[in-house]
C-alpha cells in the first residue's frame, strides 16, 4: 500500500479545489447575463416564464446527479488501483447511461411539462412563455446528461482543468447565443432555450474531444463495459445517489414552500438568506468536489491514514470557504442585503434571521464535505440513509409544526436541526468506516 505524504495531499487537494471553485462560480453568472438580457425586453413575461421553465429542468436534470457524483467515485478508485482499462469502461458505461436516459426525457417531454408546468401553477400567459422555453431547451437532455458523465470522469482523474475547459465553453457560448437569439433576433424565450440546448452540445463536443486525445489503445472491450456485475453496482449506486439527491432537493423546496405558507415578506427574506447559502456552496463545493476524488483514489489504493488526513483537511477547507459568505452577512450587511432587494421590511426580517443562516451554514459546510468523502468512496447506501433520516426525522416534523404556528424562527430551527441531522450521521458513519477499514487491513 502506497501511502501519499501530508505536503502532497495538500498540493493535489488544492490544486483540485481552485479549478472547481472557478468553474462553479462561471454557473451563476451566466446565469445573471441571462436574466439582464431576458430582463430588459419590453414584456416581463419572457422572464417570468422561463425562470418558472427553469425550475422543472433543476429538479429533472439534478435528479440524474447521480451521473456526475458516481462517476467520479468509480472512476477515482480504479485510478487508485492503477486500473487504467477500467478507469476508461467507468466512462463508457456512465455515457451509455446518459444518453439512454436524455433519450428517454426526450421521449416524456410532453410528460414533463404537462406534470411540471401543473404543479407549478403560474398564469396562463407565464405558463405559455415557459413552454415554448420548455420545448426549446428539452432537446439539449443528452448532452446535459452526458456532460455530468465527463464533468465526473475527469474529476476522478484528478483532472479538474478539463472540466473547467468544458464549464468555461459552455458558458461563454450560452452567453453568445443569448446575445444573437435574444436580442439580434428576438427569438426571446425560444432563443434562450435554443441558446443553452446548443451550450450543451458544444460543451459535449469538448468534453470529447480532450477524452479522444488520451483515448486507450487498443479499442474498448464491450463484454467489460457491459460486465453485468459491474453495471449491477452502477445502478445501484446511482439509485441511492438519486434517492439522496431528491430528499436534499424537496427539504429544500419545502422549506421556501412553507415560508410562503408563513408569508409573503418571510418567504422574500427566506429567499434572500438562502441565496447565501447557494453562494457559499459554490466555494465549498470546490473542497467537496476535491474530496470526492482524492478519496476515491485512497480507497483504491487502500489508504486508510491518506482517507482520515484528507477528511481533517477537507472539513477545515470547507469551513474556511464558508467565512467570505459570513464576513459579507455580518460585515456589511446592508451593501450585500440592499443590492437583493431595495424593501426595506424585507431587509428587516432578513437582519433578524440571519443568525440562524450562519449557523446552517457553518454546519451545512461539514456535511457536504462529508458528501463528497462518501461519494468518493461510492458508498450511495450510507449517504442515502442519512438524508432519509435526516429529512423525515430531523426536519420535517418541527418544519409542519413551524408551518402550524406561523413561527419562521421555527421553520429556521428545522432548516438547522436538519443539518446537524446530516453533519452527526454522516460522521458517525465516518467514523464506523474508517475503523472497519483499518481493522480489515
Amino acid at each position: 500500500m502506497h501511502q501519499v505524504p501530508e505536503v502532497d495531499l495538500r498540493r493535489r487537494f488544492f490544486r483540485l479545489a481552485w479549478p472547481n471553485i472557478l468553474s462553479n462560480v462561471t454557473v451563476p453568472l451566466v446565469g445573471l447575463v441571462d436574466t439582464a438580457m431576458l430582463g430588459h425586453l419590453p414584456d416581463i413575461r419572457f422572464l417570468a416564464g422561463v425562470a418558472l421553465a427553469a425550475v422543472i429542468f433543476d429538479f429533472a436534470y439534478w435528479s440524474f446527479g447521480f451521473l456526475r457524483m458516481g462517476t467520479t467515485g468509480i472512476t477515482a478508485q480504479a485510478v487508485g488501483r492503477g486500473d487504467r482499462q477500467e478507469t476508461f469502461h467507468v466512462l463508457y458505461r456512465g455515457l451509455l447511461l446518459g444518453l439512454a436516459i436524455g433519450a428517454g426525457l426526450l421521449l416524456l417531454r410532453g410528460v414533463i411539462a404537462t406534470v411540471g408546468f401543473g404543479l407549478l401553477s403560474g398564469p396562463l400567459e407565464i405558463e405559455s412563455v415557459g413552454r415554448e422555453y420548455f420545448a426549446a431547451r428539452i432537446w439539449g437532455a443528452p448532452a446535459t446528461l452526458s456532460n455530468y458523465v465527463l464533468l465526473g470522469w475527469f474529476l476522478g482523474r484528478e483532472r479538474p482543468r478539463a472540466a473547467l475547459v468544458m464549464t468555461v465553453v459552455a458558458n461563454l457560448a450560452n452567453v453568445a447565443l443569448d446575445y444573437v437569439l435574444i436580442m439580434q433576433l428576438g427569438l426571446a424565450a425560444v432563443g434562450a432555450g435554443i441558446a443553452t440546448a446548443l451550450s450543451q452540445y458544444l460543451m459535449l463536443a469538448v468534453g470529447l474531444g480532450l477524452f479522444w486525445v488520451e483515448r486507450p489503445r487498443p479499442a474498448l472491450d464491450w463484454a467489460r463495459v457491459l460486465n453485468r456485475a459491474r453495471l449491477g453496482d452502477l445502478f445501484r449506486l446511482n439509485r441511492d445517489l438519486m434517492i439522496r439527491t431528491l430528499c436534499l432537493m424537496s427539504t429544500f423546496a419545502l422549506f421556501i414552500n412553507f415560508g410562503a405558507l408563513i408569508g409573503t415578506t418571510v418567504l422574500a427574506a427566506n429567499t434572500i438568506l438562502f441565496r447565501m447559502q447557494m453562494l457559499a456552496s459554490y466555494l465549498i463545493d470546490g473542497a467537496a468536489f476535491a474530496t470526492e476524488s482524492l478519496a476515491g483514489i485512497l480507497r483504491g489504493r487502500g489508504d486508510v491514514k491518506g482517507l482520515r488526513r484528507l477528511l481533517r483537511l477537507a472539513v477545515a477547507t470547507g469551513e474556511a470557504f464558508a467565512l467570505p459568505v459570513l464576513i459579507l452577512m455580518f460585515g456589511a450587511p446592508a451593501m450585500l442585503y440592499g443590492l437583493l432587494t431595495s424593501h426595506g421590511d424585507v431587509v428587516a426580517v432578513v437582519r433578524q434571521f440571519a443568525p440562524w443562516q450562519a449557523a446552517v451554514l457553518v454546519i451545512g459546510a461539514v456535511a457536504f464535505i462529508y458528501d463528497g468523502f462518501f461519494i468518493g468512496l461510492t458508498e450511495g447506501r450510507v449517504l442515502r440513509n442519512q438524508m432519509l433520516l435526516s429529512m423525515l426525522v430531523f426536519f420535517l416534523p418541527l418544519a409542519l409544526l413551524a408551518v402550524r404556528a406561523r413561527d419562521n424562527h421555527l421553520l429556521w430551527a428545522a432548516m438547522t436541526l436538519f443539518m446537524i441531522g446530516r453533519t452527526l450521521t454522516l460522521w458517525l458513519a465516518g467514523r464506523r468506516f474508517l475503523r472497519t477499514v483499518a481493522e480489515a487491513a
